[in-house]
């Protein structure tokens, strides 16, 4: 029994630990976005500040801007900058394997009703969050919310719960009312993640895609896909980027791999009217009678 307490203690500490040394790096990294900045100096900053500090990437540094509403990363000697861009800087860090996984969105557009949705509707629905609060609840929170600025939730995105190397697992966090959901349970890790957007509400598949995850291992005839799901292996079931990779052949191989069902991809995704977007997350701890925000 002992040992059991023990063993859930230091998971406990690996989830702190992980919020601790986000929260430095996003704060730092807010820092880095203005105008003539380059994405790719601010993603690299990210993601070797997150292991300066102890702490390893859990997915690859997000930096998504106007209607991009998620898996957008700059690509290897990536040479674009801010404008006048909304951009969301979302961004993971494991301890271990647990998980942390906050947003912000730094406005450089000059919209900032739209960012005081997403932010005020993370703050409302963590307000409520507490062992037996039904998801479909949390969702109605945030679509009053972010409709009370005059703005949509996007429907199709959600929250998620956070696992050991899984950066999304159940429950679904809606960002909109549901009929039904599920109730949250003492102990749950959870990512509570709306986004706002002057658009449509909906997000689709857009044509860039640099992020992947392994999502099986077995044995692959062609030696050069063989040698890049070796290299792959660093990364276990957390998502890599494309320019995190070293294997020769390399667009050649990740296509073998995706055809193969070894690897999934993730587009980026993209308002479908064209709509700004904003995005604020926090992962949180559910207790009995609130919850612990890991990443504040």
């Amino acid at each position: 029994m002992a040992d059991k307490v023990q063993e859930v203690e230091e998971i406990l500490a690996n989830y702190l630990t992980a919020g601790e040394i986000l929260s430095t790096v996003r704060e730092e990294a807010k820092e880095k976005i203005k105008v003539g900045a380059r994405l790719l100096d601010v993603a690299e900053f990210v993601e070797q500040r997150t292991i300066e500090l102890g702490g390893k990437p859990a997915f690859p540094c997000n930096i998504s801007r106007n209607d991009e509403a998620a898996h957008a990363t700059p690509r290897t000697g990536d040479e674009d900058v801010f404008g006048k861009d909304m951009v969301k800087l979302d961004l993971g860090v494991h301890v271990d394997g647990y998980i942390a996984d906050s947003a912000v969105t730094v406005d450089l557009s000059g919209n900032p009703d739209l960012v005081k949705a997403s932010e005020e509707a993370l703050a409302t629905a963590i307000d409520i969050i507490k062992a037996g609060v039904n998801t479909a609840e949390i969702g109605e929170v945030i679509e009053e919310t972010i409709r009370g600025y005059g703005f949509k939730p996007i429907a199709n995105l959600t929250g998620h719960g956070v696992a050991r190397y899984l950066a999304h697992t159940p429950p679904s966090i809606p960002n909109r009312h549901m009929g039904h959901g599920v109730e949250l349970e003492p102990g749950q890790i959870i990512a509570i993640e709306p986004f706002a957007t002057d658009g449509a509400g909906k997000v689709s598949d857009g044509t860039l895609t640099e992020i992947f995850q392994v999502v099986q291992n077995k044995p692959i005839r062609m030696p050069a896909a063989r040698k890049l799901m070796k290299e792959l292996q660093e990364y276990k079931t957390l998502p890599f980027a494309k320019r995190w990779l070293t294997s020769p052949k390399l667009d050649l191989s990740l296509m073998q791999l995706e055809r193969t069902g070894l690897i999934t991809s993730f587009p980026v995704l993209k308002e479908v009217r064209g709509g700004l977007v904003s995005q604020s997350e926090h992962t949180v701890i559910v207790t009995e009678d609130g919850c612990e925000v890991t990443t504040i």
